[in-house]
């Protein structure tokens, strides 16, 4: 594996979030949110409120950012997120899994919690230099973030929509081509 379980989890996370932000929106109402908390693993203090879920949709330009930047603007923006945020790094063991970081208390918001278990997840990608993970999607008509996780690195496409979108895109070409 190329990152540790609690790293995938995160940057799965945040990649999911900002591309929630993106058309179709798909984090909308607090049972989404509900959905999100629970589809990730998240622990600790979930208020279920208008209010949380605002606080994390306002998350998604930072995290954006964060995710995209180039290796050097990474490694500051985390400085600077944990800083803010307060964070000490420390392991924990909960319910089925292993040792993994946690750096802001269970009960710190959702939105804090969410953002420093990203800029921790940032670490690992930067002291690997992985940051070609990270990527907009290939779909010139779509702006997700792609996360690629896969051994030959050939990710291109945010979704399963887009990559099927411009799959038939190309084969109508190459009918075309051949007519």
């Amino acid at each position: 594996m190329l990152f540790a379980h609690d790293t995938v989890g995160a940057l799965r996370a945040a990649v999911a979030l900002v591309n929630a932000e993106e058309p179709p929106r798909t984090l909308e109402t607090v049972a989404d949110l509900d959905a999100f908390f629970r589809r990730f693993g998240y622990t600790g203090r979930h208020d279920g409120t208008q209010s949380e879920l605002d606080e994390v949709r306002a998350l998604a330009p930072r995290l954006r950012e964060l995710l995209l930047a180039d290796r050097d603007d990474a490694a500051l923006l985390v400085n600077e997120l944990l800083a803010e945020a307060g964070a000490v790094p420390r392991l924990v063991r909960h319910a089925g899994e292993d040792w993994h970081v946690h750096a802001v208390p269970d009960d710190a918001p959702l939105a804090r919690r969410i953002l420093v278990e990203t800029a921790m997840a940032m670490i690992d990608v930067i002291r690997e230099d992985e940051h070609s993970r990270l990527a907009v999607c290939a779909d010139d008509d779509c702006r997700g973030v792609v996360l690629d996780l896969s051994r030959n690195r050939s990710r291109r496409y945010c979704s399963a929509a887009c990559t099927n979108r411009n799959a038939q895109a190309a084969l109508r070409a190459r009918r075309a081509a051949h007519a």
